[in-house]
Order: structure tokens, then sequence, then C-alpha cells
């Protein structure tokens, strides 16, 4: 996902795909802990989904002060 898509969400819809993000990333881990992914690029994938949601969510939040 581009930061530029995460933009165009609003906050509740940006909030809700940082939850999505998260169960997925501790999915992937537990996965990977108990027999080897295909792709373990995945779990970096989610990691960096999960910093530019919440580097959005902050941007939001700096210009509504």
């Amino acid at each position: 996902m581009k930061t530029s898509e995460i933009k165009e969400l609003t906050v509740k819809e940006i909030v809700e795909k940082l939850q999505v993000e998260k169960e997925n990333l501790v999915r992937l881990k537990l996965n990977h802990a108990v027999s080897p992914l295909d792709n373990p690029m995945k779990i970096q994938v989610s990691k960096r989904n999960i910093a530019r949601l919440h580097t959005v969510l902050r941007e939001i939040e700096l210009k509504e002060k």
C-alpha cells in the first residue's frame, strides 16, 4: 500500500487498516515460527505498511492541532 493511497483514506479507515495489518503481522510471524514462509519478505512488507499507516495518522493529528 502506497503512502498516497493511505492519505486518501479517512482517519477511521486508517485505524481499521492498521488493526488488520497488525493482526496480519502477528499471523505471519506465528506461521513463520512454525514452518518457514514461502516468502519471508511479507513480514517486512507488513511492518512497513504499519509504519506508513502510523506516519500518516500522526501527520493528520498534527495538522488538526
